[in-house]
């Protein structure tokens, strides 16, 4: 897909999508946003092809606050159709093939790109974009694994500490047993 002039791969759109929606991790117990600085969401605006201005970032933050909701089922799908206003995808022809042109505002190019790259994961792998199964945590995760029955979004760090505290209850339910 050719995304403003540029080639992306589909797992490189996923992998943004994923990258943006876990912008709000908890850090000992408290929720952060790692776009909450300007210039810290400049540089990742920039570093997933975007601007960096903050006409853009206020964009992304509502779309990634939507996107959020959404994926965690709070939200219904068609709430991600404002952003989505005034777009269009023109064909170009190459010897190459046919590719598709977007069209949006750059201000909002980023965040269409998320909702889009959402909307292709829902068609291609439904159900495969999901919350972290640890409930205090706020990150999300994209099981690319052939059994689809991922549900951390790391097992260094969520998989353990949730599986630490099953073997911990399970000890002290049969101690009290």
């Amino acid at each position: 897909m050719r995304l403003g002039g540029v080639t992306v791969t589909d797992r490189e759109q996923q992998d943004a999508l994923v990258e943006l929606l876990n912008t709000t991790p908890v850090v000992r117990g408290v929720v952060q946003d790692l776009l909450e600085d300007p210039e810290a969401a400049r540089a990742w605006q920039q570093e997933h092809g975007g601007s960096g201005t903050a006409e853009e970032r206020r964009h992304l933050l509502q779309v990634r606050d939507a996107l959020q909701d959404v994926v965690r089922g709070s939200r219904p799908a068609e709430s991600l159709a404002p952003f989505l206003t005034g777009v269009t995808s023109r064909p170009e022809v190459s010897a190459a093939g046919v590719s598709w042109r977007l069209e949006a505002p750059e201000e909002r190019r980023t965040a269409v790109e998320a909702v889009l790259a959402w909307g292709a994961l829902q068609e291609t792998a439904p159900g495969r974009l999901r919350p972290c199964g640890n409930p205090e945590c706020r990150r999300f995760l994209l099981d690319r694994s052939r059994t689809n029955k991922g549900r951390w979004c790391s097992m260094a760090v969520c998989g353990n500490r949730m599986k630490a505290r099953r073997h911990y209850q399970r000890t002290r339910d049969g101690a009290t047993a």
